[in-house]
């Protein structure tokens, strides 16, 4: 703000591994979205050191930065955020386009991410075809065909209802048990609770980072 520098993390010290299931949660104003953006490589920090798989990314240039984040980062937002002229398909191929890959193996891969998330006969409908819950499915998929170091997942279920929120905690914990590392942005108690592992934050630092008892109690 201006000439006032705001120190939103402070001393933040935190190590998630490999094939971890570990939901973030903490008020507005904990640091959490900030801590996610330097997770996903959005942002830089100003002190310290990120390192995500063996490199430390923490003083990249932003194109450095940007192939990174497309190489080893799947996002899966509240918002779905599918271009609405594609299919959910060409939705799912589309990381792959930008890494170069040739057509005929774009198709594969998006195909096969695509029976993942159960959305097989969806293929050729266009988001506005499909329910909320279906395009989050797409958003999914989408982050998977990448084969990413890390999926992350703000607030996954923000715009869906209890029901499909459910469902798509359920495809996620899927992934998961398939070996997939999964990051967790949420502010809702029951779906943290899908995770293993809960880290809270609060003024910028951790304030716990528990094994979850509970996980999944309710299934």
């Amino acid at each position: 703000m201006g000439k006032q520098e705001l120190q939103v993390l402070k001393g933040i010290s935190l190590d998630i591994f490999k094939s971890e299931y570990v939901a973030l949660m903490g008020p507005s104003g904990s640091g959490k979205s900030t801590l996610m953006n330097i997770i996903g490589c959005l942002d830089t920090p100003s002190a310290g050191n990120y390192t995500l798989n063996g490199k430390d990314v923490s003083k990249m240039e932003d194109n450095a930065l940007a192939e990174v984040r497309n190489k080893e980062i799947g996002f899966v937002f509240q918002q779905f955020n599918l271009l609405p002229r594609l299919t959910a398909l060409e939705n799912v191929a589309l990381p792959l386009v930008y890494a170069g890959m040739g057509r005929k193996q774009r198709n594969e891969k998006a195909k096969h991410v695509m029976e993942m998330v159960s959305l097989t006969e969806r293929s050729h409908h266009k988001p506005n075809e499909l329910s909320g819950g279906q395009c989050q499915r797409v958003a999914i998929a989408r982050a998977l065909v990448n084969d990413p170091s890390i999926i992350l997942a703000d607030e996954p279920t923000g715009n869906l209802d209890t029901a499909t929120s459910y469902e798509i905690m359920d495809i996620l914990g899927k992934i998961h048990s398939n070996g997939n590392t999964i990051i967790l942005v949420t502010h809702e108690t029951d779906i943290a609770n899908f995770a293993k592992r809960i880290v809270r934050l609060r003024d910028g630092s951790v304030e716990s980072d528990k094994k979850n008892e509970l996980v999944s109690a309710h299934h």
